[in-house]
């Protein structure tokens, strides 16, 4: 997000927290510090104090988001002269902050929707629909909501449900997540007929995704003696499930990096793979967000596997950039696997629909100046 506005001629101070996600450590130079103002490039970044606690569980995940909401405070005195607030990611969390930014500097907030927060905590069966805390959280979104100037969900499929908190239409503007071609872009493909089928995910291991239904397509495939073999690379509070599935099953074929790496190496180890693995959950209902993962996947010009309904699915078809599977369908996630391993000269082609795609409407440069363009006629 800096980095797009950045290219746009805007200058951008960027608040956050000490680096500390999924695993809560934080490094050395950081301990124990009220605040610590660092540069990347031209961006300034204020990072903030915030418990050396592993992100999982509702509960640990609540003493992280309330440490935050007081520690980015803390920058108040040294961001220096801005325009607009931005707050983004967790947008229920984040603009409760921003808010105060704003009275105390007399400036709009504007409210980047990555997540449908509160929505997830239901699918997530995390709170009850209904029940005092949900009702409780309900509240406090409504009013966050109201008062910033500009929503700006990441997913046309965001807009009906924010409608529902009592916000008007054109407070509404959606801005798609930009990709940084830079960084994300094709290098030597591996589809070369007779070698061994790579299929990656790369990113957190989440409870938003179902790795079930990876790992049993996987045992398929093995079953099968197909030369096909999967990498889950990542960190996060499904890696010991993955890791005790994958050895209960005995499976053979699945390579785990369990690590966090720069968006440099993650560009690197997609172009590595031949088909890229959205593996989302089934909540009972269609995916209403798009990650910005899909976007990258579809950047390095690789065929994806869309494991969803909804909103990412429509997506992945209109652009032509891969197969749709539904949630938890490893027969069918294994179908799809043979078929662009037996179709690679299809499995190319979807590649490169995913990247002229991006190419043309997704670059940070152009999601970007539609933001811009957006704050300076909507907020300022």
């Amino acid at each position: 997000m800096a980095k797009g506005l950045l290219l746009n001629g805007c200058r951008v101070t960027v608040v956050a927290a000490f680096p500390h996600y999924p695993h809560g450590n934080v490094p050395k130079e950081y301990q124990w510090k009220p605040l610590k103002v660092e540069w990347m490039g031209k961006i300034r970044v204020i990072r903030t104090f915030i418990f050396p606690l592993e992100s999982k569980g509702l509960g640990r995940r609540m003493v992280l988001f309330v440490t935050f909401i007081v520690s980015s405070l803390f920058a108040l005195p040294f961001v220096g002269e801005f325009d607009v607030v931005w707050s983004s990611n967790p947008d229920l969390i984040a603009i409760i902050p921003a808010i105060v930014y704003g009275v105390m500097k007399n400036k709009p907030v504007a409210s980047n929707v990555d997540d449908l927060a509160l929505e997830d905590l239901y699918d997530l069966k995390l709170i009850k629909r209904g029940s005092i805390v949900a009702k409780i959280i309900e509240l406090i979104a409504r009013t966050c909501y109201r008062k910033a100037a500009l929503i700006t969900p990441i997913s046309p499929g965001y807009v009906e449900t924010l409608l529902k908190y009592g916000l008007e239409r054109s407070k509404i503007h959606v801005v798609k997540g930009g990709v940084d071609l830079t960084i994300f872009k094709p290098c030597n493909s591996t589809l070369k007929k007779g070698d061994k089928f790579t299929v990656l995910y790369s990113g957190a291991f989440s409870i938003a995704y179902n790795f079930d239904q990876v790992i049993l397509a996987a045992k398929i495939m093995e079953e099968k003696d197909d030369e096909v073999e999967f990498i889950l690379q990542g960190k996060g509070e499904l890696l010991s499930h993955i890791k005790s599935r994958i050895k209960e099953l005995d499976i053979k074929n699945i390579q785990i990096i369990d690590e966090i790496i720069s968006r440099e190496k993650v560009a690197e180890l997609l172009n590595q793979a031949d088909a890229l693995i959205l593996p989302l959950g089934d909540f009972g209902k269609p995916h209403l967000g798009i990650s910005a993962k899909l976007y990258e996947y579809q950047a390095v010009g690789k065929p994806i596997i869309c494991c969803s309904g909804g909103v990412p699915a429509e997506y992945v078809r209109e652009t032509k950039s891969g197969l749709v599977v539904a949630p938890g369908d490893f027969q069918s996630l294994a179908k799809s696997i043979i078929f662009l391993t037996e179709n690679r000269e299809d499995a190319i082609k979807m590649g490169k629909n995913g990247r002229l795609y991006v190419e043309n409407n997704l670059s940070l440069e152009k999601i970007y100046q539609e933001l811009k363009k957006t704050l300076l006629i909507e907020v300022c």
